[in-house]
């Protein structure tokens, strides 16, 4: 089945929005993530938490890709900082550990990709520099590698990153990396909109 990625356009007097699609941009997504999509929009629509769309997300993501999975949302704050936007199965502790990272494309995956703005693999944690740091962290929880890719804005501004855990060396699928894209771009609708917070 084909799926059209949508281009985002607010009307700043209304609560909702307007798609269009970009038939240049279509792909095959995975019934999960396509529902997850459709949902969240309806979520969004609705006038859904912003938090509860993102958890969601985040929920749908490891559906998706399976039970060795734990996915998580970091946001940029005001100041540049990465902070917990949604991270449902990882302990307070790590998220604590984690808390206020700046982006930096040689640390991580997601402090990574915010740095770049690109789609950011690591197999293996004990096998990638960027990790030298940090990796003590996951590994201490029975992860073996991550990727992560930016939540980004129709013009390519970082808001934050839609990162997920392996707890098996592996790296994401095609189908992994499309879908969670689409997720994010959800992410992104839903930080931008006048939903509440």
């Amino acid at each position: 089945m084909k799926f059209c990625i949508l281009s985002w356009e607010f009307k700043k007097e209304h609560s909702y929005f307007k798609t269009h699609m970009n038939l240049t941009e279509v792909m095959p997504i995975d019934k999960v993530y396509r529902e997850a999509y459709e949902t969240g929009l309806q979520m969004i629509e609705s006038g859904a938490r912003k938090q509860d769309v993102l958890v969601f997300l985040t929920k749908s993501a490891e559906k998706a890709a399976g039970a060795d999975t734990v996915s998580s949302i970091l946001l940029l704050d005001k100041e540049g900082l990465l902070r917990n936007g949604a991270s449902p199965k990882l302990p307070h502790d790590y998220l604590k550990a984690i808390d206020g990272l700046k982006p930096d494309p040689f640390v991580g995956t997601c402090a990574t990709a915010a740095a770049t703005g690109l789609v950011v693999v690591t197999e293996d944690f004990s096998a990638d520099n960027k990790w030298a740091e940090l990796r003590h962290l996951p590994q201490s929880l029975g992860f073996y590698g991550a990727w992560s890719t930016p939540i980004l804005t129709d013009t390519g501004k970082v808001l934050g990153t839609f990162g997920t855990y392996f707890r098996r060396k592996r790296t994401p699928t095609e189908a992994e990396i499309k879908g969670v894209k689409l997720l994010a771009s959800v992410a992104s609708l839903a930080l931008l909109s006048k939903s509440n917070d």
